[in-house]
């Protein structure tokens, strides 16, 4: 008891002694007598103290890094998971521009035809050896879509509807090797019918057999369809394709070509469906112009093919109804 009474009046008396030197030396600031004594303790205590600390730091930064790696890790996520967040937005940004523009496309197409259309999206495609070329599009009856309607994008003649359910359709694509189109050549009006290769759109190619073996068929002649009795399943003077090869048939009562058509049929997703046909054949007036020769000299006669129409006729609002899609 004793001992320890004495430990307890030491420790308060040292406590008491630095309490004192600790004001002497705050209040006397650069002044304080204490100053070579702290020098001294600096000189001798210095050493140590950049040693524990080199040692120490280390261990400090280790656990610190150990202790935050779980928010760091968390942090790090969240950035990417941000980062993929813009990434999908911006990717569904362009894709909404472009469906916008092929959208604009086919209605300029349909006015300039005097088709009354019904917008639809393709959200399925079947096109293998085997099977029968088609797409599903996101409209059915409940959007008027029926059975035997012509089906068009902005760049031209896709294929007709087939089936059809309360929101969706089946389409039969023109490269089908079943699928067949009465053609008629641009300017010339020779009529033929247009067949499918049964490629999948891959060979990028179609058939056009004229009727005529005396007509003239030669490359770059354009064909728009020739139309079927009442619109359907094919209403007339949609853009088909460009004669890109003539074929040499000695002896055939008909001439036969192969047509590079005006669709990208690898690349559908934007459509019409062309639930009312025109009044009248718009016949070449939904062609796109043709570009004049480079070669032509300013002033020189159009190069427009004689029978074609000088000018497109504008859409009219009354004659063009786009809605979309039930899913669209």
């Amino acid at each position: 008891m004793r001992e320890t009474g004495r430990t307890r009046l030491i420790l308060a008396l040292l406590l008491v002694v630095a309490l004192g030197l600790i004001t002497i030396d705050y209040r006397s600031g650069d002044d304080s007598p204490l100053n070579g004594l702290r020098t001294a303790g600096s000189a001798v205590f210095g050493p140590m103290e950049r040693g524990t600390a080199a040692v120490a730091r280390p261990i400090g930064d280790t656990i610190s890094a150990i202790s935050g790696a779980p928010a760091a890790q968390r942090r790090i996520r969240a950035l990417e998971q941000q980062n993929q967040r813009l990434r999908e937005q911006a990717r569904a940004g362009q894709l909404n521009k472009e469906q916008a523009k092929q959208l604009d496309s086919m209605l300029h197409l349909a006015g300039l035809g005097r088709y009354r259309v019904v917008a639809a999206q393709v959200i399925a495609m079947r096109g293998r050896q085997g099977y029968e070329e088609t797409v599903t599009l996101d409209a059915g009856s409940r959007d008027g879509v029926k059975p035997g309607q012509t089906v068009v994008t902005g760049d031209g003649l896709v294929g007709r509807v087939t089936t059809t359910g309360p929101s969706t359709a089946t389409v039969l694509l023109l490269t089908d090797a079943s699928s067949s189109v009465g053609g008629r050549l641009e300017g010339s009006q020779q009529i033929g019918v247009v067949q499918g290769t049964g490629n999948g759109g891959t060979s990028g190619r179609l058939r056009f057999e004229v009727l005529d073996s005396q007509a003239k068929l030669e490359k770059g002649q354009r064909i728009v369809s020739f139309g079927s009795h009442g619109g359907k399943p094919y209403v007339p003077g949609v853009p088909i394709g460009t004669v890109d090869r003539v074929e040499a048939t000695p002896g055939s009562l008909t001439r036969t070509a192969v047509v590079s058509p005006f669709v990208r049929f690898t690349t559908l997703d934007v459509v019409g469906v062309v639930v009312s046909p025109p009044r009248s054949d718009p016949r070449d007036a939904v062609l796109p112009p043709k570009p004049s020769p480079s070669a032509t000299p300013s002033g020189s006669p159009s190069a427009t093919p004689s029978g074609s129409p000088s000018a497109s006729p504008s859409a009219s609002p009354s004659s063009l109804a786009a809605s979309p899609g039930s899913g669209g």
